[in-house]
């Protein structure tokens, strides 16, 4: 199956250590979305937002790295998931359930979320416009 990462499970150490299976695809922009960070948590979330695009990544995974990232998002309570198509094929991602306020995420999420950007080959500009923007909120 597909996974769309758009947070620290960019940070490919992180996502083998949770997705033994895992196989990192491509970079990929998911459009009609924008990053955010909020709960308790501080954690990334996406949210609709037109003309707007998170960037991310696609990743491989099997059943039980499913299972892995279910428990790990806290899924269904703190992440429910959304699906779209890749090429006629179904992609699943996360997607915060409760929309609080905006939180700055810590400095540690932040740093394994710039080392996702850099495994993946994302622009590590569109992160810092997306904490910049909020926190200007």
């Amino acid at each position: 199956m597909l996974y769309f990462a758009y947070g620290s499970n960019l940070n490919h150490f992180q996502m083998k250590r949770r997705c033994k299976d895992s196989i990192f695809l491509k970079k990929y922009e998911l459009k009609g979305y924008k990053l955010n960070f909020r709960s308790k948590y501080r954690a990334a979330d996406i949210e609709v937002s037109k003309n707007s695009f998170v960037q991310g990544a696609l990743f491989e995974i099997s059943k039980s790295d499913e299972k892995k990232l279910d428990i790990y998002e806290d899924f269904p309570v703190l992440y429910n998931k959304i699906y779209f198509k890749y090429y006629n094929k179904k992609v699943m991602t996360y997607i915060m359930l409760k929309k609080t306020d905006f939180r700055y995420p810590t400095e540690k999420y932040l740093n394994v979320i710039k080392q996702g950007y850099k495994d993946c080959n994302l622009n590590k500009k569109f992160l810092i416009q997306a904490l910049k923007a909020i926190k200007n909120r």
